[in-house]
């Protein structure tokens, strides 16, 4: 695991159905590239509105992962998008992909574990 807490994330779904919890990874994984885009889109023409809301989306898919670096970034964007703040996006952009990279390679990890 390279950003998600194996154990709190097992604590966390260990009461759902099985299905649910698959879907969801799956979900995540089949939108995180197009996420992704949108967030760089956003970034590139400065649309701070945008960027607040995409940024707020994808750290609140991630909270359900329990995994912090990830969502740490995604907030760190969700506020420079808010206060309209232009500066390092690029930088908690780019350490954003490497991170959510991260989790989506954590989450096919973790999958097999739920489709017993």
């Amino acid at each position: 695991m390279k950003v998600i807490d194996r154990n709190s994330f097992i604590d966390t779904f260990q009461y759902f159905d099985k299905e649910i919890v698959v879907e969801i990874i799956d979900i995540f994984i089949n939108e995180y590239s197009e996420r992704m885009e949108s967030l760089k889109k956003d970034i590139d023409t400065l649309d701070f509105n945008a960027l607040k809301f995409d940024a707020h989306s994808m750290k609140g898919v991630i909270a359900n992962f329990v995994a912090p670096r990830p969502q740490q970034l995604a907030k760190e964007l969700e506020i420079k998008g808010t206060d309209k703040d232009a500066s390092d996006l690029n930088r908690i952009y780019a350490e954003l992909l490497i991170a959510g990279a991260d989790l989506v390679d954590d989450l096919k990890t973790l999958r097999p574990d739920f489709t017993a």
